[in-house]
């Protein structure tokens, strides 16, 4: 008897709850019928403009992510993809569609597209590079003392490589000159200091801003490659290889990883670590910040700096490596690093390629399809044969174990979506420590042979 009045009232509530809605909807409907129409109803400020374009990219994202072939998948690279159909789409007329109107946007100048370029894509690089500096921390230093002539080796033939493709690019189509090839290098190799770089170089031009033009373009046709190509590369190889990978991930453990004992009687604030985190990420900001000219000429010539990216990365593997300061400790549980790491990179992506749905469109519209087939070859060129030679070099030449090798490639290539796609593959974060070994050498490279492609080959 009681489970049936209980049964009564509940239906009671949702025929009130209906009501309720079917009378608010009629009542919107007649106030827009004397209005403006459905725009009057919906109230789509850029904020939910925004956050709708920002959830819908997540999760179709992810769902592109998870579908796996014989073991691959695009994993959090997903996202990337999406982001750039969305972006694409968003820069469509929707003419008198209602409220889609919205969601169009004009080009690189929208205020969206900066948000998603300088905000999100920032954020999200500076929460995933510290994330996978304290994760590296601990064993890096030992590694790195280990394999350091290996690492330095490895960043210098996989940017010489990618920078010999590009100059051979540059003398077979010199109707397109340098500065386009050079953004296809950075783009390539997913590398934004090197895409800064580039532009700084043809920043005194009389015809600057067609030049920074080209740089955009050919950075943005390379990029999607550049990401996709080495994510599907760590992934497709040790089953090309048929790679034992329990046996791969314990020859990557007898390459310095170790357990670290800590003073007793550390000083937590909080459990989550993300005081640790903070302070890290703040002192590797200033460190980024720091710029050292590279000729007589000074500030006025052109100069180098870690950035955001390097400074981050080299401040957060200190902490990691120490783990406290004095009887503060600077540990960060494992949990939360990979919350930030998995985070990081979903925002980075997003952002990434939102804006590059967006520039490409734009970009292509004003060069044409030719300049951007040769770019995505050249591209695509620029991307795999760095791979192969480093790969070579790395496991055949030097004998590094296969996943040392890979997560070596990574940081020679600058790519962060690949990092992680070889976490998730591979199982283990001790890959982690290869990528960052090598990754700073190549962010220096990559920068100088940007800037040098532009300057020697004009």
């Amino acid at each position: 008897m009681n489970n049936s009045k209980k049964s009564s009232k509940k239906i009671l509530g949702i025929g009130i709850a209906l009501l309720v809605v079917v009378a608010l909807a009629i009542w919107c409907s007649i106030a827009a019928g004397n209005g403006n129409g459905a725009t009057d109803t919906f109230n789509f400020s850029s904020t939910f403009v925004l956050f709708t374009l920002v959830f819908v990219i997540v999760a179709f994202g992810y769902l592109l992510g998870g579908i796996e072939i014989k073991g691959v998948s695009l994993g959090t690279a997903g996202v990337f993809l999406v982001a750039i159909l969305v972006g694409w789409i968003c820069t469509l007329d929707f003419g008198e569609v209602p409220l889609l109107g919205n969601f169009h946007i004009e080009g690189e100048s929208d205020k969206i597209v900066s948000t998603f370029k300088s905000t999100i894509q920032n954020i999200g690089l500076i929460l995933f590079v510290g994330a996978v500096g304290f994760i590296a921390g601990p064993n890096f230093f030992k590694n790195l003392a280990k394999n350091f002539k290996t690492y330095i080796a490895l960043g210098v033939i996989i940017i010489l490589s990618g920078t010999a493709v590009a100059i051979i690019c540059t003398l077979l189509t010199p109707e397109f000159g340098p500065e386009y090839w050079s953004g296809v290098l950075s783009g390539a190799l997913t590398s934004t200091p090197g895409f800064s770089a580039a532009k700084d170089a043809v920043a005194e031009a009389a015809n600057a801003s067609d030049l920074e033009a080209l740089i955009t373009l050919g950075h943005a046709v390379a990029y999607p490659f550049g990401v996709i190509g080495v994510v599907l590369f760590v992934q497709l190889l040790p089953k090309l290889m048929k790679a034992d990978m329990n046996k791969e991930r314990e020859l990557l453990k007898g390459e310095g990883t170790e357990e670290r004992k800590l003073p007793e009687k550390l000083f937590k604030c909080e459990e989550l670590g993300l005081l640790p985190f903070g302070l890290a990420i703040i002192a590797g900001l200033l460190l980024g910040s720091i710029t050292i000219p590279l000729s007589a000429a000074g500030y006025e010539g052109p100069c180098f700096s870690l950035g955001t990216t390097g400074g981050v990365l080299i401040m957060c593997l200190i902490f990691g490596h120490f783990g406290h300061f004095g009887k503060l400790s600077l540990e960060i549980p494992h949990t939360t690093l990979k919350v930030l790491r998995e985070f990081g990179l979903m925002l980075f992506l997003l952002g990434a390629g939102f804006h590059g749905g967006v520039a490409l469109v734009e970009q292509v519209s004003q060069y044409g399809a030719s300049i951007v087939i040769w770019g995505f070859i050249g591209g695509a060129l620029m991307t795999v044969v760095p791979m192969v030679v480093g790969l070579v070099l790395a496991k055949w030449l030097m004998k590094l174990p296969l996943l040392n090798s890979l997560g070596s490639i990574t940081g020679g290539m600058t790519s962060t979506p690949a990092l992680g796609a070889l976490i998730r593959s591979a199982k283990t974060d001790d890959v982690a420590a290869a990528y960052a070994s090598t990754y700073p050498i190549a962010l220096v490279l990559i920068v100088l042979a940007c800037q040098l492609m532009i300057t020697l080959m004009n």
